[in-house]
């Protein structure tokens, strides 16, 4: 099957809400056909906790929500690596080290200088370095490229049309040329979006539209499912049926074939035969860990379990 980058909304729509069973059996046939059978584990460490000055209406963290989230200081780099070796330990291949901030800080910063280091730790332990640091230049991924970093993620959250609804201290444009910036400086690109913001279905299809005809695809998707967090715009908000997100993952596996596509964010909402329909379906990556970031997942154990039913 040819890899396609000139999708249409309406097509992506069609995925969406077509005949589910004709959507699963495409999306196993190219699962099979194209992306790795393997479950990568991937560990998030939250590196700067708290005290973002961005709006966006989910995150604990923001500045201007009054949540339980507490500030913290960037990490001392050995605790890090520490982290890291534990995450290989257990069974992770790839460490994603993420920081509230709106930007990484500039080159020379001490702040900047240090996260360096945790992605020259990271690196030397022979697992995947992601970092998560906000807007990011092209000097600044290369710099960190240098340093041993395999990706940079950078979520588009929702459509171009919905995401001022949800963010409005950064644009969708924003992100773009982070995630451009990326590119050009060699790195790969981890990008993907939340599900349950409050979007429409046509909202999911514009975000799905936007990252398959991103030349190349990202090379790994993470798909959250909303954590509605006590203080922030979207407490409250209602689930997201899980048809809906399993449609999201089978429509990702059919437009992005070769992509890693994560369970991310919301995962320990969903039940472990859940999460094996998701596998069926195209998913073929976890954020591991009791936490991401500051949201609850899974523990170990039950990812163990729940993994050595999938191996190849």
């Amino acid at each position: 099957m040819e890899i396609r980058h000139d999708w249409s909304s309406k097509e992506v729509h069609s995925l969406l809400t077509g005949p589910l069973d004709a959507l699963l059996a495409r999306a196993r046939d190219l699962h099979r056909e194209f992306a790795a059978q393997d479950v990568q584990q991937c560990q998030l460490l939250s590196i700067k906790t708290g005290a973002c000055p961005e709006d966006c209406g989910y995150c604990s963290q923001s500045a201007r929500f009054k949540t339980e989230v507490k500030p913290e200081a960037l990490m001392d780099v050995t605790a890090v690596i520490e982290s890291a070796r534990t995450a290989r330990a257990e069974g992770a291949t790839r460490f994603c080290m993420g920081a509230a901030w709106r930007q990484a800080p500039k080159e020379g910063d001490k702040r900047f200088e240090a996260v360096l280091d945790m992605i020259r730790g990271v690196a030397d332990t022979g697992m995947e370095v992601c970092c998560t640091l906000g807007m990011a230049t092209e000097e600044q991924l290369t710099k960190m490229k240098e340093a041993g970093l395999t990706a940079y993620n950078h979520n588009l959250d929702t459509s171009r049309e919905f995401y001022p609804e949800v963010i409005t201290t950064r644009t969708y444009d924003d992100r773009l040329n982070t995630l451009a910036a990326a590119r050009r400086a060699g790195v790969q690109v981890c990008c993907g979006g939340i599900l349950g913001l409050g979007e429409s279905v046509a909202d999911r299809a514009g975000l799905l539209t936007e990252l398959a005809n991103m030349d190349p695809h990202p090379e790994s998707v993470p798909v959250n499912l909303l954590v509605p967090i006590d203080g922030t715009p979207l407490e409250g908000t209602e689930a997201v049926p899980f048809e809906e997100f399993l449609r999201a993952i089978a429509t990702a596996r059919v437009l992005m074939p070769k992509a890693r596509v994560r369970l991310s964010a919301g995962r320990n909402t969903l039940t472990e035969e859940q999460q094996l329909q998701c596998f069926a379906a195209g998913a073929n990556s976890i954020f591991v860990g009791e936490k991401l970031l500051t949201a609850p997942n899974v523990d170990w154990d039950q990812d163990r379990r729940m993994v050595s039913q999938l191996s190849p």
